[in-house]
């Protein structure tokens, strides 16, 4: 990482915190709380990209991680809340216990993934994502079973008035905690265990051969994926202050993962793309459903599946058609421009 590198991240951090800031006065309520939503689903998809994208490694458990941090947070809230800690100091101890418990967990994940390969490692994180919401309902005592946990949060500070938009609120935390996550992820792509990843997923038997610790590389790859799937498991059940295992399904962990192809595997930017495109689709199902004319009984079960179906559409059509995934197809654009643009003459030569 060249010495520029981490100043120009600044700076991009500066002009998204201040993009944030003023879309935050333009919207309604409900786009304010969508707007949230992206920034915690793209905690779980830049997590998802660096691992899958940078490492080579298949998780198909990452909606299970989500519910882990999530389920540290709520535990952590109500816990903190029980012995009188209800303060906006409460937020920041709970966001880190919902970090480092998916951190441990994805570091025996990652121990296990750096012993398999192809479809065995898919196999295990798969057995990751059925079992997580099933261990909840079973030790309903802890988790509340299907009902979930509630998740008390302290509201705006006073100091923003009494009509303060609790929506702008939410958008403000959500986007604040992923910015950073966002800086330290670039930062690390960026730097030389970036490199590392690239080289242990572009050739693992030369990478070992080089002397690379490739299970070393392999297990800190799932260490940080997972520490940003949680991040985003918490922020999202501190928007919907709630959280059940009916939110973090095995569709869930799917649609990650088909959300990171579609938006450009291998890249932050396209993570991004994904994250935006897990929220836009369930409502423009939704809008479509009620566009056809359909009984009540089929629009409700379309509704349920027609995300899904849409999903593997969208990825068939963008792995034929764009296989660099959004943002690949945009950069390949956006250098076919510059290409056309005419260039400067050259100075005459003496």
């Amino acid at each position: 990482m060249s010495a520029y590198t981490l100043p120009r991240h600044l700076g991009l951090l500066v002009l998204g915190a201040l993009a944030v800031l003023a879309t935050s006065y333009l919207l309604e309520p409900y786009r304010l709380f969508q707007a949230a939503t992206v920034a915690a689903f793209l905690c779980a998809t830049a997590g998802l990209t660096i691992l899958t994208g940078l490492s080579g490694q298949l998780s198909l458990g990452h909606g299970a991680l989500m519910a882990v941090g999530a389920y540290s947070l709520a535990l952590s809230q109500r816990a903190l809340a029980e012995r009188g800690l209800t303060g906006g100091g409460a937020l920041p101890i709970s966001l880190l216990v919902a970090v480092l418990v998916t951190t441990a967990l994805g570091a025996v994940i990652g121990v296990a993934a750096a012993r398999i390969r192809g479809p065995y490692l898919a196999g295990v994180t798969l057995t990751v994502a059925i079992a997580v919401p099933a261990l909840t309902v079973t030790f309903s005592g802890v988790f509340n079973g299907e009902q979930g946990l509630a998740v008390p949060l302290a509201p705006p500070p006073a100091v923003l008035g009494p009509y303060f938009p609790y929506e702008r609120w939410q958008l403000w935390l959500a986007a604040a905690v992923t910015l950073l996550a966002l800086l330290l992820l670039t930062n690390l792509v960026q730097s030389r265990y970036g490199r590392l990843l690239r080289a242990v997923r572009d050739d693992e038997v030369a990478a070992g051969l080089a002397g690379l610790p490739v299970a070393g590389i392999r297990v800190l790859a799932f260490v940080v994926s997972a520490a940003a799937a949680g991040l985003g498991g918490a922020l999202l059940a501190l928007l919907t202050q709630n959280v059940s295992p009916g939110a973090f399904s095995l569709a869930l962990s799917l649609s990650l993962l088909t959300a990171v192809v579609v938006g450009g595997l291998g890249r932050l930017a396209g993570a991004a793309w994904g994250a935006l495109l897990l929220v836009a689709l369930p409502e423009l199902t939704h809008s479509l459903a009620e566009a056809l004319p359909l009984t009540p009984a089929l629009a409700h079960r379309m509704e349920g599946n027609l995300p899904l179906a849409i999903f593997g559409l969208t990825l068939v059509l963008v792995v034929i058609v764009a296989p660099g995934g959004v943002q690949g197809h945009l950069s390949r654009l956006a250098h076919a421009a510059w290409t056309r643009l005419p260039h400067r003459a050259a100075p005459p030569t003496t």
